[in-house]
């Protein structure tokens, strides 16, 4: 069983997740209201796709650890600790990796929004987007037109939500038109200074 894709914009205060709702096996079409992205914390979202079993109990061990966190420490785990969690996490079973490409999202300690994106054995880098699943070479190009711009001349942090929700909408659509293993639905959340919206 297999989830596709997800994708993530950092804005100027806010990141904002996109993703579909199919889960496939082969041409069949096991689910189409999946959710790939869970909650951490009220400032961090993790979305992932890859085998759904893998994904869920990834998720899950993340979950666990971040509730440890909050007993011994009496407050939230920050994204920049999370992001190197997740990384010594997926390296700890890099000789039987989970099945699972993920994009840790949220707001920094300065205050923006940051994307971290990670291979199956932890390797991870901060972006100001990304992409991952079966229609990524579909999505990251539309990405880079839209964020990077033309020569790689760096653009501002989107300051916008409705536009950046606008773009990620477009970019999923697009994505369905030529992916099978895309589609049914988008759900979109967003994390900004007043915590979590989907």
């Amino acid at each position: 069983l297999l989830t596709k894709n997800c994708l993530a914009i950092a804005g100027q205060d806010f990141c904002m997740v996109a993703t579909d709702t199919r889960i496939s096996s082969g041409y069949s079409i096991l689910s189409r209201t999946h959710s790939k992205t869970t909650k951490l914390t009220e400032k961090c979202l993790l979305t992932s796709a890859g085998m759904v079993a893998d994904v869920e109990t990834l998720h899950k061990n993340l979950e666990t650890r971040i509730r440890q966190y909050r007993m011994q420490n009496k407050r939230e785990p920050s994204v920049e600790s999370l992001a190197q969690l997740l990384s010594t996490t997926l390296y700890g079973r890099r000789f039987m990796p989970y099945y699972a490409f993920n994009l840790l999202c949220g707001i920094g300690k300065d205050g923006k929004g940051i994307v971290y994106g990670y291979d199956a054995v932890g390797s991870y880098g901060s972006e100001t987007y990304g992409c991952q699943g079966s229609g990524s070479q579909l999505g990251t190009p539309i990405l880079d037109n839209q964020f990077i711009g033309h020569n790689y001349l760096v653009k501002q942090l989107p300051g916008s939500q409705q536009e950046v929700e606008n773009t990620a909408k477009d970019i999923l659509n697009s994505i369905a038109e030529r992916d099978i293993y895309t589609g049914d639905g988008i759900e979109i959340m967003t994390v900004d200074a007043t915590g979590v919206k989907t």
